[in-house]
């Protein structure tokens, strides 16, 4: 599912939290531990691949410590993460099963999540290895994927977490409060914006008739891009889609808002492939003006994000030079696109 570590001991009270290698040993029963390997690719939570004594492997996923410094969105991504996998589920989408989830608390100082492991390797790692028209299928079936998984409807719009405060019973309300929080996270951890505080906080205020074309809040991944994405092949058979991972990002609002996260630097709506999928399960799919000033300000939002997280997750080197750079240029680039759609 990702590149590993050299393998390491079976958890125990000196690998995983306090409590959690005690309650691991309860959910499994009588199966052991054979092989615990580190998963990398990851840039908040951990993970480990455990493989058992009956042949299963699953994946243990471990949130930083409740008090460790994140983002307001932040809170129980891990809770997300089993909410969506379970949602996703239920629409035939392909994702890991979620065995047990359990948040931060006595016992248990860091959030947990336990997980089918989905055999194959990311999109991202076997890239060299495909060829332009397996690229193109598998863009197709992710596609129709992901438009199976906007079918859920969830009961408000915004981040399920309800510690985070950041859902409300319209899509205008919900975006403005999560722009607002990174915003707010941007000056709790004094990250230097690309655009004045006010002018960014203004955007869906300016656009509120446009986020309001949204009438269903629609479960949106949010982060599907090829590292989360993980593919297989049997011998030299045709690569296949084994499934979507790390829905820790989820929200539910504006279905459109996946084709941002599946493409953090480019435009998915100009993939043909892509879209042809998406639409081959939910034919109505509009590109009009609306859409592209609503795809802008969730790039917008986006490229935010991942400049404010840069600081509590302690970015450094290159990368980060890199991020402060390109998302400064993301977000001008898209208040451009804004001002040319509807000035």
């Amino acid at each position: 599912m990702a590149d590993s570590a050299a393998p390491s001991p079976p958890p125990g009270p000196g690998d995983a939290a306090e409590g959690v290698a005690e309650r691991l040993r309860h959910l499994l029963g009588p199966a052991t531990v054979v092989r615990d390997t580190a998963l990398t690719g990851g840039l908040h939570n951990s993970a480990r691949l455990l493989e058992l004594d009956d042949g299963r492997r699953l994946v243990l996923k471990t949130a930083p410590p409740a008090n460790a410094p994140a983002l307001t969105h932040e809170q129980g991504l891990l809770g997300t993460e089993a909410l969506f996998h379970r949602l996703a589920a239920g629409t035939g989408a392909r994702v890991p099963a979620v065995l047990h989830h359990e948040p931060a608390g006595p016992g248990a100082p860091s959030e947990w999540l336990l997980l089918t492991y989905l055999d194959g390797t990311t999109w991202d790692a076997a890239r060299d290895r495909l060829a332009p028209a397996d690229h193109a299928a598998l863009r197709r079936r992710l596609g129709a994927s992901l438009a199976r998984i906007a079918t859920v409807t969830g009961a408000a719009y915004g981040y399920p977490q309800a510690a985070a405060g950041l859902s409300a019973p319209d899509w205008p309300a919900a975006f403005t409060a999560m722009l607002r929080a990174v915003l707010a996270d941007a000056s709790r951890f004094d990250v230097a914006l690309p655009a004045p505080p006010g002018f960014l906080a203004g955007l869906p205020v300016r656009f509120g008739h446009r986020l309001a074309e949204v009438r269903r809040p629609a479960l949106v991944h949010f982060d599907a891009w090829q590292g989360n994405v993980v593919v297989a092949r049997t011998g030299d058979g045709p690569w296949r889609l084994s499934g979507l991972i790390d829905g820790e990002r989820a929200f539910f609002g504006d279905p459109l808002a996946e084709l941002v996260g599946l493409d953090p630097l480019g435009a998915a709506e100009d993939d043909a492939d892509l879209l042809a999928g998406y639409r081959s399960v939910a034919p109505t799919l509009t590109l009009d003006t609306g859409a592209h000033v609503r795809l802008a300000l969730y790039r917008v939002y986006l490229a935010l994000v991942m400049r404010v997280e840069s600081v509590p997750r302690a970015y450094g080197g290159d990368f980060a030079t890199w991020l402060d750079t390109w998302s400064a240029d993301r977000v001008g680039e898209q208040l451009a696109v804004l001002d040319t759609l509807e000035p």
